[in-house]
């Protein structure tokens, strides 16, 4: 799959949250079984893999600090930050001829900054250490399962609802330092009816509508996803697991305390699941087009906002 090389891009900025407050977050998916398939490359049409099928559950969190910040005239902030996030894939595959993955484990901690240049421009840079291996086991883990990755993204605010910006993330996902390309996209347009688009840490596009202060709804398309970094048949490989989702959303506020809950119903559209080589060659390869095909998707989330 090769939209693997600009996920793993994705992962260098995963810990650089634009965050003006202390931030934890918590959800739980639940993807539904569905047949596994291998997409030929040309106009050939998919193949379906025996009886072979899989479902999945995943637990993620997230936890975001500054340590220092001020806001300038603009409203916007000078900060230093922590972060840490973490999930784990419990991948229940079935009839498969061939041993899969059947669990993720992925910790990652690092640090943020973010900076005004000037009236038009920002910059966030971020450094971080991560974990990505397939078991929970600490002893059975090597530094073959880490990465280390980075990042720099210089920010154009064209308006108060659209900033657009890119620069380059660095990681030594195939075992030596890459740099690759790294987007920013932000869109949101406020009020009753509001509009969602953010290519920032994944893909994430809503439209929703706020009934009231305390309860929104809204219709998302979200992409996310894990790596295991692993040996098989004595090479290198990286096992990706990715997944595009569709559905509703709603998002209830509970209290006065900053703390949101979540769900979301709806459909997994696609959801490659594969090993690749841990080679530039490895990863671009034609021939690594296996996924899940659709399947029903459900989840459940709490968001906390100290700030408030």
């Amino acid at each position: 799959m090769k939209s693997i090389i600009l996920f793993l891009a994705t992962l260098a900025m995963l810990l650089s949250l634009e965050s003006n407050a202390q931030q934890v977050s918590f959800r739980t998916e639940y993807i539904g079984n569905s047949g596994y398939y291998y997409l030929p490359p040309g106009e050939k049409p998919r193949e379906k893999i025996g009886n072979a099928k899989g479902s999945a559950m995943i637990y993620q969190g997230m936890f975001s600090m500054p340590l220092s910040m001020k806001l300038n005239e603009n409203n916007r902030p000078t900060a230093w930050g922590i972060g840490f996030g973490g999930a784990y894939v419990s991948l229940k595959n079935r009839n498969f001829s061939q041993p899969m993955v059947s669990e993720i484990m992925n910790l990652q901690l690092g640090v943020y900054h973010l900076r005004p240049l000037n009236d038009r421009w920002s910059m966030r840079a971020s450094a971080g250490m991560g974990i990505f291996s397939p078991t929970t086991d600490f002893s059975k883990i090597t530094f073959k399962n880490m990465l280390a990755s980075g990042g720099l993204v210089f920010i154009r605010h064209l308006n108060p609802n659209l900033d657009i910006g890119g620069g380059a993330a660095i990681n030594s996902s195939l075992g030596y330092p890459m740099i690759f390309p790294a987007v920013y996209v932000k869109w949101k347009l406020q009020g009753k009816y509001d509009v969602n688009v953010e290519v920032i840490e994944g893909l994430e596009l809503s439209a929703g509508y706020q009934f009231n202060e305390k309860l929104r709804l809204a219709y998302a398309l979200e992409m996310n996803g894990q790596v295991a970094l692993l040996q098989k048949d004595g090479k290198d490989v990286i096992f990706s697991h990715q997944y595009i989702v569709t559905g509703f959303r709603p998002e209830v506020k509970v209290g006065t305390k900053g703390v949101t809950l979540t769900g979301m119903a709806g459909l997994n559209l696609y959801r490659p699941a594969t090993y690749s080589d841990r080679t530039l060659k490895g990863v671009f390869a034609g021939d690594n087009d296996y996924h899940f095909s659709v399947s029903p998707y459900a989840s459940i989330g709490v968001k906390i906002n100290f700030n408030q």
